[in-house]
């Protein structure tokens, strides 16, 4: 039986953030199978983000034994975010201008 999808505390500012930077956002936690948290394009580019609430203690900040089989299995970055100002600083990294 699925777990009801569960967002970390900080993904709606992040969001909010990654769109009002211009990114597109496709939130992704009810895909399950340790599938990252969002889909971001920006710049016709595609990359991905696991969100983490930094203020949860540092074990719940872990990825999960899914979360870090699906990572393994990517042959692209999967990005770890934990604030709104660390996912945009991170457009100008992942695709600069």
């Amino acid at each position: 039986m699925r777990r009801a999808a569960r967002i970390d505390e900080n993904q709606p500012e992040i969001i909010h953030a990654l769109r009002k930077a211009g990114a597109a956002v496709t939130p992704l936690h009810r895909v399950g199978g340790g599938v990252s948290d969002l889909l971001v394009s920006w710049r016709q580019r595609w990359f991905l983000l696991e969100v983490k609430n930094p203020l949860k203690p540092k074990a719940d900040q872990d990825l999960t034994p899914d979360q870090k089989r699906w990572v393994g299995a990517q042959h692209a970055p999967v990005h770890i975010v934990y604030s709104a100002e660390e996912a945009v600083g991170l457009l100008s990294i992942v695709v600069p201008q």
